[in-house]
């Protein structure tokens, strides 16, 4: 089943992160095409992604303060 999944991973850290299994997982959904039949259905996903993609750029802004 085809899925979406939003991960950090800091261009410094990322061979570390990947080798120790430290990437956070924030956005972890699987897609079917119901999530694309209408543009509500298609809206919610696409927020949803937004705010993984927004939550995971905070997170490594975080991480090199």
């Amino acid at each position: 089943m085809p899925r979406i999944i939003v991960t950090t991973d800091p261009a410094d850290q990322r061979d570390a992160a990947v080798k120790q299994g430290d990437t956070a997982v924030l956005f972890d959904e699987r897609v079917y095409s119901l999530h694309l039949c209408d543009d509500h259905a298609a809206e919610q996903l696409i927020e949803r992604l937004a705010w993984a993609v927004s939550d995971a750029e905070d997170s490594q802004r975080s991480l090199h303060r």
